[in-house]
């Protein structure tokens, strides 16, 4: 409650000025995430090569999990990578989440 004589007002509008301050720190906060495990072997050992318009051209070869799994494997290989079956998941992965959302990983 406030005192007598003094208004709560001028807190009030100091907090929410301070609130609505901080949120854009929250939110860059978000931004700045920890990449994934996939997101840093694509950026490592392939970006240089399979841009983003690789992944929207109309001749792509991805049309689902098994075949988006099949082409991450294929270029690891021609590429000698020697990634495991689970950094293969995990680059796919990756790839679901950045260009082909349509997809429902298995």
């Amino acid at each position: 409650m406030a005192r007598a004589g003094k208004s709560i007002w001028p807190r009030l509008i100091a907090a929410v000025g301070m609130a609505v301050l901080a949120a854009p720190l929250a939110v860059a906060a978000d931004d700045e995430r920890a990449p994934s495990r996939g997101e840093l072997l694509y950026a490592t050992h392939c970006i240089a090569c399979h841009d983003r318009e690789l992944h929207w051209r109309d001749r792509r070869l991805v049309s689902d999990w098994r075949s988006l799994r099949a082409e991450v494997r294929r270029w690891q290989e021609m590429a000698s990578l020697r990634w495991s079956d689970e950094e293969i998941e995990e680059v796919a992965r990756f790839l679901q989440l950045r260009h082909y959302r349509q997809l429902t990983p298995e």
